[in-house]
């Protein structure tokens, strides 16, 4: 760690965020697939199945892709701009919670931080034992 002079609060806690975004790259975010949680549908609580949300396939058909193609057809070159510069190096983690009531099985959608190794179901963390990639 290093350090130096602070003056106000905000300095202090930019440094604070900055020595821990170094420590952020290491660690590894793991959630059980199970989680005891609220029901809207049963309202109570109750276990529900965790997985991790992905994006489905983009349609064809979207209203914004019919005049995108239809933009882009014939002569005249790429006629929208192509985004290039990303800044973010990770994604926010979205959690899709089932209710395993047979006769529920509502979804939700719950987020989480930001984080860079992501891990669903790993093995619980002992005391006392090194972490291996």
């Amino acid at each position: 760690f290093y350090c130096r002079c602070i003056s106000s609060k905000s300095q202090l806690c930019d440094s604070i965020s900055r020595i821990f975004s170094h420590f952020q790259e290491f660690l590894i975010v793991n959630v059980p697939k199970t989680r005891r949680t609220y029901c809207k549908k049963c309202k109570k609580h109750q276990p529900h199945k965790v997985t991790q949300y992905k994006k489905g396939k983009d349609s064809l058909y979207a209203q914004g892709k019919r005049r995108y193609d239809r933009k882009q057809s014939g002569y005249g070159g790429q006629t929208k701009p192509i985004f290039r510069k990303k800044a973010k190096t990770t994604k926010k983690i979205v959690l899709r919670l089932e209710c395993v009531e047979p006769n529920c099985r509502s979804k939700r959608m719950l987020a989480i931080k930001r984080c860079k190794h992501f891990e669903l179901g790993g093995d619980k963390k002992r005391k006392g034992q090194v972490i291996q990639f």
